[in-house]
């Protein structure tokens, strides 16, 4: 596939079947994360602008007290590509990362909700 090529509306399906908690509408893949306060929000934003600086390549971000949203098109090519996607997951890795669930030697993030900052999909 040439670099940059905009997916057809088939194969962008496909490869939401492996992002359950984003939408694809009007040439842009979009994910809400919700989380418990503007601390949370803020470090959800700056987690995506890390990635997304690494990666060079820069999603749309909207946010308020308790959500940030998600954007991503590849506005060179007017559409959606491989680039959109492989931030996508990436953005899902870390963001929803939980390593208490792991059972390794990192516990994660206290149950008290004093120290929440993300709405985790269960």
């Amino acid at each position: 596939m040439p670099k940059d090529q905009v997916l057809a509306p088939d194969a962008v399906a496909a490869r939401l079947a492996d992002l359950p908690a984003w939408t694809a509408a009007d040439g842009w893949i979009t994910r809400t994360y919700r989380t418990n306060s503007w601390k949370g929000t803020l470090m959800v934003i700056n987690t995506i602008g890390h990635l997304a600086e690494a990666a060079w390549h820069h999603p749309d971000l909207t946010a308020s007290y308790a959500w940030v949203e998600v954007r991503l098109t590849t506005h060179s090519a007017k559409g959606l590509t491989d680039k959109d996607f492989a931030l996508a997951r990436k953005i899902e890795e870390v963001v929803g990362w939980q390593p208490g669930l792991e059972g390794g030697a990192l516990e994660g993030t206290p149950t008290d909700p004093r120290f929440a900052y993300i709405k985790h999909d269960r």
